[in-house]
């Protein structure tokens, strides 16, 4: 399959993911799709990386290094699907989140629109909104699992 065809793939899959946690985020079966629509990502990425991994030039050593490194289209796909996989997982951990904390979802879309385009200035949104709301600057889960018994 050519590179052109899985950027499309990767980038139209991704969408059900986000299209639910923007307007079904309580619906029971939505993280679990996004969940698994960014492990199916995982595995491309895997797939992808492996034969890409190791050869050529660049680094990240540098920012010469990483452009060079990014010169290959291959390796270009594989960050681009990083970033698919980690923009989603950033999205759905918002979305759960706002949930747990009672934060109105209306407040977390345009949260989520700045995620899915703009990865950190999204995450950076979605914490600020959610600072503001609980009046504190955390990120611990106030809930706690508490360990099993041992015998």
């Amino acid at each position: 399959m050519d590179l052109e065809t899985v950027f499309s793939i990767c980038n139209t899959a991704v969408l059900p993911g986000w299209l639910l946690l923007a307007f079904a985020p309580r619906w029971r079966w939505t993280q679990r799709i996004a969940a698994g629509i960014a492990a199916a990502l995982a595995l491309v990425y895997l797939i992808a990386i492996v034969p890409t991994f190791g050869k050529g030039e660049g680094g990240f050593g540098s920012l010469h290094d990483v452009e060079q490194l990014f010169a290959r289209r291959e390796v270009l796909l594989v960050g681009w699907i990083h970033y698919l996989v980690f923009d989603l997982f950033t999205g759905s951990w918002e979305v759960r989140d706002a949930a747990r904390l009672r934060i109105p979802h209306v407040l977390v879309v345009p949260c989520l629109v700045l995620t899915l385009l703009f990865g950190p200035i999204g995450f950076l949104a979605y914490l600020v909104l959610r600072a503001a709301l609980r009046r504190r600057l955390d990120i611990e889960e106030t809930t706690s699992v508490e360990a099993p018994a041992t015998r």
